[in-house]
């Protein structure tokens, strides 16, 4: 899991990962990943990928402790739950953004195995 599981976040009760950690990820500029998402918008609905608001991505930033390491855009960050992230992967096809792919869906699995052994121990 690594640093993957780190940059997975709670927000509106799903977990979530921001547009420009995924980017990174996949070696893309978050401009290019929201592009693609853009002109295949249809296969993200609002369950698979929302819009952070003012308030969401300042407590982000707060409570995490994350960079804005956006520049100071004018937009907020877009982010994705585990089946948007699902979804990326027929939107960015490069090898690399593939393999990662597979170990994203496998940090969102550890975390889930994790938070149900937490469950049983209590």
């Amino acid at each position: 899991m690594g640093s993957i599981g780190t940059q997975i976040y709670l927000v509106r009760g799903q977990k979530i990962m921001l547009d420009a950690d995924l980017a990174k990820l996949y070696r893309v500029a978050t401009k290019s990943l929201n592009l693609a998402v853009r002109r295949n918008l249809a296969r993200f609905p609002e369950d698979f990928m929302f819009q952070l608001t003012k308030q969401e991505a300042a407590s982000l930033r707060f409570q995490f402790e994350t960079s804005n390491g956006r520049g100071g855009s004018r937009y907020m960050p877009h982010v994705f739950t585990e089946q948007g992230i699902a979804m990326l992967s027929s939107v960015l096809k490069s090898g690399h953004a593939i393999q990662m792919n597979i170990l994203i869906m496998r940090a969102f699995v550890k975390i889930r195995e994790a938070q149900r052994c937490c469950r049983e121990a209590i």
